[in-house]
């Protein structure tokens, strides 16, 4: 039974860990050196029924990377590389799973561990922090996995004990699009609820009418431009659906922005400005170059 190692103690990272360990899978947490010295706990688990579940989970350190079997990766987009140079003696055997929000990192993955499987990872399970080591399950939602190189093809059965665990994975070769249509949701969420101070549920609310379509529909055209073929009305539905359900969760730029920390701005808002090419994207160019003012 593969252990899985899991990079980037987050809100989905914990909640991963734990829906893993409690289908009675092996899990480990990389730790940062800050780590090194102090007492291990439990992960405190709050589950979808409102239930506290203590999660045992492995401490594991860089200098024990040639062990990891199967490495999770759940840190914030800019975190990425710099979390995965400290793993140079990673097995070029492991496969790598990268489930960070936003796009534009993989490439430089596959610079540093060009003979490594590397697999995109895209989740809509709810996730939220609550505290050290305490995390509570907010919904669940779908997995998917897909090969961003030759490699990553021979580890389609890693989903299998996934789908066990989590309710629903599954492989797809055609990864980018599933990639494309999460940060599309990203792209217009995010920023939004990090500039306004607000909840996901309150973009619902008549005074974000306007400038949620006019969002709306940049997103959606960049995405037409990228070779997304869902239809505008698909995608309009996808998002008030995903508001919905997140309706009382604030989203992690919200949360990264309130407590003063780096966001994943440049991968998701800037990974729109990056590809629109000709087209004008006036509203998301507004909320990058606000979330970037305020130091995000």
């Amino acid at each position: 039974m593969t252990e899985w190692t899991i990079l980037g103690a987050g809100a989905l990272g914990c909640v991963m860990a734990g829906l893993l360990r409690q289908r009675g899978e092996r899990v480990g947490f990389m730790l940062s050196a800050r780590h090194r010295g102090h007492f291990h706990p439990s992960l405190d688990l709050i589950t979808l029924g409102g239930r506290h579940e203590l999660i045992q989970s492995r401490p594991r350190f860089p200098e024990q990377a040639r062990q990891v079997e199967c490495l999770l990766v759940f840190t914030k987009a800019y975190q990425v590389v710099d979390a995965l140079k400290g793993l140079q003696e990673l097995p070029t055997s492991t496969p790598i799973i990268l489930f960070h929000n936003g796009l534009g990192v993989a490439e430089q993955v596959q610079e540093l561990f060009p003979h490594n499987p590397l697999i995109a990872g895209v989740s809509s399970h709810g996730a939220m922090k609550e505290g050290d080591w305490l995390v509570r399950h907010t919904g669940k939602g779908d997995t998917w996995l897909g090969p961003m190189n030759q490699a990553a093809n021979d580890w389609a059965h890693l989903v299998k004990p996934l789908a066990a665990a989590l309710g629903h994975a599954e492989w797809r070769e055609n990864i980018k699009l599933h990639q494309h249509r999460k940060l599309a949701l990203n792209a217009v969420i995010n920023p939004l609820t990090a500039c306004h101070n607000i909840r996901n549920g309150q973009l619902l609310e008549p005074r974000f009418a306007d400038v949620l379509e006019q969002l709306s529909e940049e997103v959606f055209q960049v995405m037409v431009n990228l070779g997304e073929t869902e239809s505008r009305d698909a995608f309009r539905r996808r998002l008030q659906q995903v508001i919905e359900l997140t309706a009382v969760n604030y989203s992690s730029m919200h949360q990264d922005l309130a407590h003063g920390r780096s966001t994943e701005n440049d991968y998701i808002t800037g990974y729109i400005l990056a590809h629109a090419g000709a087209q004008p994207v006036p509203v998301s160019s507004q909320l990058y170059r606000e979330i970037k003012r305020r130091g995000g």
